[in-house]
């Protein structure tokens, strides 16, 4: 029985939910022409987690510095909130050249890592081991009973 549903004299929403009833075999086809490589997939895993760890370490160095804090803080002053006069609506303060850090170092890293890796077929384990190492060393670096004097702000 293949019937095509979005065709037939159906309702609307009868047509829409054929069709997402549909939707993953579609997806299950593959694509025609595989990767040989896994060089720039392992460059968007790593940078990724890369750029996390950037961030705890630009979390760490702003709490030490408030030269680098106020710099990060006028970084940051593209994303709105960031320099908001009136408290009660708040304000995101420093974060915000954290983020732009974050999203910079995410660009920057993923650009040379894909220029390294483009053409290079990484083990699995490889990927994975250096995934974990920066998630679990930001992840570390973000827990108050190590750094009691690094709030997230």
């Amino acid at each position: 029985m293949n019937q095509n549903y979005t065709t037939r004299n159906y309702p609307i929403y009868l047509k829409v939910w054929n069709f997402l009833k549909n939707f993953p075999s579609q997806l299950s086809k593959g694509a025609t022409n595989t990767p040989d490589t896994n060089g720039p997939a392992a460059a968007a895993i790593l940078s990724a987690t890369f750029s996390c760890f950037f961030l705890m370490v630009n979390q760490h160095i702003a709490m030490l510095s408030t030269t680098w804090k106020n710099w990060l803080w006028t970084l940051g002053a593209w994303i709105p909130g960031s320099h908001n006069p009136d408290d009660l609506y708040g304000r995101i303060g420093p974060y915000a050249g954290k983020a732009t850090l974050l999203l910079l170092a995410w660009l920057a890293s993923w650009l040379i890592l894909h220029q390294f890796l483009k053409n290079r077929d990484l083990r699995p384990g490889t990927i994975f081991f250096w995934s974990i190492l920066f998630i679990v060393a930001a992840t570390v670096m973000n827990w108050h009973p190590l750094f009691p004097y690094a709030p997230l702000y």
